[in-house]
């Protein structure tokens, strides 16, 4: 999924994301050296590329939107924070979950076919 997601971003590099893709990002770098697939080094080093990559089209999501589409759709608020923006931005949201493309078909696309 990572060569897809990179295709995309190559074809389109203008990605707006909330803030809380850094967590998300630290939680799956963590699971990659729990694994021993990166050194905690490598993960740091992903990590500070990602932010100087995003740090500038980084949004601050409203509370009840997301509440909101959490309530309507049975996604968590995590998931819905990615879906307010994409709203938003009136812009198109690029997933691997399936519960959020079910919920947002008019909003969320596979990344699969993304690229």
């Amino acid at each position: 999924m990572a060569a897809a997601a990179e295709a995309l971003y190559q074809a389109d590099p203008s990605w707006a994301t909330p803030v809380l893709w850094r967590s998300e990002l630290r939680n799956i770098l963590t699971g990659y050296v729990r694994r021993g697939a990166l050194s905690l080094e490598s993960a740091v080093d992903l990590q500070h590329a990602a932010q100087e990559m995003l740090c500038a089209n980084e949004f601050n999501i409203d509370s009840r939107s997301v509440l909101q589409l959490a309530k309507q759709s049975g996604c968590s608020a995590y998931e819905c924070e990615f879906v307010a923006l994409a709203q938003q931005t009136n812009s198109r949201l690029y997933t691997l979950d399936n519960k959020v493309l079910k919920a947002f078909p008019d909003i969320a696309k596979p990344l699969t076919k993304a690229a």
